[in-house]
């Protein structure tokens, strides 16, 4: 979605993995938005027209607005109508910042209108994306489709071993008006994308090959409905608007046993409530915001994380300290449950930053996770759950 123009495929065939088969995976929902009474709370709108258009020269502004639930779906409307200096609006959502994800299986369940002008997209982002810019953060378009074109596009762009902006990607044909599942199936090894079950389109990532390392990191989701722009053109067909883009689902699993663990990370500061700590800007890898000014006793709970199986999980926690003597804990369900402690050593400033871990037992479930400060004096930038 982020991009110039549309680049012809840089990759050559020996890129894809056709007639192999991908490890067995035993697929764990681990987060889900059903849209069933209200957009939930791990969405970001993005507002305004962004640099250039969002890098595309679109034609559309941005507006929280424009995005709505209606009989248990969301719906992303664009409109004809004047404001902020452009002639259409549209929505952007995003996760960043509180949902990201290493490997699994992305997918939603979209219905979107085809006219000449439109350009909806499911798609992801690398959670760097602030430190190293675009393409270099990587980007996985699960679902792309522009104008009245009879078929959608399943595309990653990165940084080749060039230095240049590479990407791979092929098309498929569907009727996009009626309801289709649109999902990627991701781990070390490939990104293999599908329309309601049937794979079409695969790329090789194994060891990095082609400078691919980018793929091997945390990304994020993005919904949008662009109006115009590089790829599809300057030309609108008006009659067909207010348009309006479906999605009556997203969700995300990883894997419970066997191929690629479980991982999740969750930011610092997507906290749902806390007591007594302040965000500030990070000048940590992938920028954003941490948590910071955590004095004993102060807390930070994170509603609903889902754990796929019982057993035992490695806990990374990415900290900073002016000058060490710091503890926290880990807890589920407002303290009931405390899974472990860990101490926080003296980094040597506030935005110098260290990663570290203890594994802990949990059993399979949904949970309301809790961070609390045994003593004070330090920072959290994010913390990582992974099944060993």
């Amino acid at each position: 979605m982020m991009r110039s123009l549309k680049l012809p495929l840089l990759l050559t065939a020996v890129m894809a993995l056709t007639g192999s088969a991908a490890m067995a995976q035993n697929w764990q929902l681990v987060w889900q938005d059903e849209f069933t009474n209200s957009i939930g709370p791990d969405w970001v709108f993005e507002t305004g027209t962004g640099s250039g258009g969002w890098g595309n020269n679109e034609l559309q502004y941005y507006r929280q607005e424009n995005a709505s639930i209606e009989n248990g779906q969301l719906v992303i409307t664009a409109k004809q109508e004047s404001f902020g200096g452009m002639n259409y609006t549209s929505a952007r959502m995003k996760t960043q910042g509180r949902k990201s994800w290493t490997y699994g299986k992305i997918e939603a369940r979209i219905a979107i209108p085809s006219f000449t002008g439109s350009w909806p997209a499911f798609w992801m982002l690398g959670s760097n994306i602030s430190t190293v810019g675009w393409p270099s953060c990587g980007e996985i378009d699960i679902m792309e489709h522009i104008n009245t074109n009879p078929e959608v596009h399943g595309t990653v762009h990165w940084t080749g071993t060039d230095g240049n902006h590479a990407s791979y990607g092929s098309t498929t044909p569907v009727a996009v008006t009626g309801y289709h599942v649109y999902s990627i199936e991701w781990d070390a090894s490939a990104i293999k994308w599908f329309v309601d079950g049937v794979q079409y389109n695969v790329i090789n990532i194994a060891n990095n090959v082609g400078s691919t390392e980018e793929f091997q990191r945390d990304f994020f989701i993005l919904l949008n409905f662009a109006i115009g722009g590089n790829w599809p053109g300057f030309t609108v067909n008006n009659g067909a608007l207010p348009a309006k883009m479906y999605v009556d689902y997203v969700r995300v699993y990883q894997n419970g046993g066997g191929g690629q663990p479980f991982t999740t990370t969750i930011q610092g500061e997507s906290y749902s409530s806390a007591s007594g700590v302040q965000l500030e800007g990070t000048t940590d890898a992938g920028g954003g915001q941490n948590v910071g000014y955590i004095d004993t006793g102060d807390w930070m709970a994170y509603p609903s994380v889902t754990i796929p199986t019982t057993g035992t999980y490695k806990i990374e926690y990415r900290v900073a300290s002016q000058n060490g003597g710091g503890r926290l804990s880990l807890d589920v369900n407002a303290g009931a449950n405390v899974l472990g402690y860990l101490d926080i050593p003296s980094t040597g400033g506030w935005q110098n930053w260290t990663t570290i871990s203890h594994n802990v037992t949990i059993n399979a479930g949904t949970y309301n996770f809790g961070i609390y400060a045994q003593a004070g004096g330090w920072n959290l930038n994010w913390f990582r759950i992974t099944k060993l």
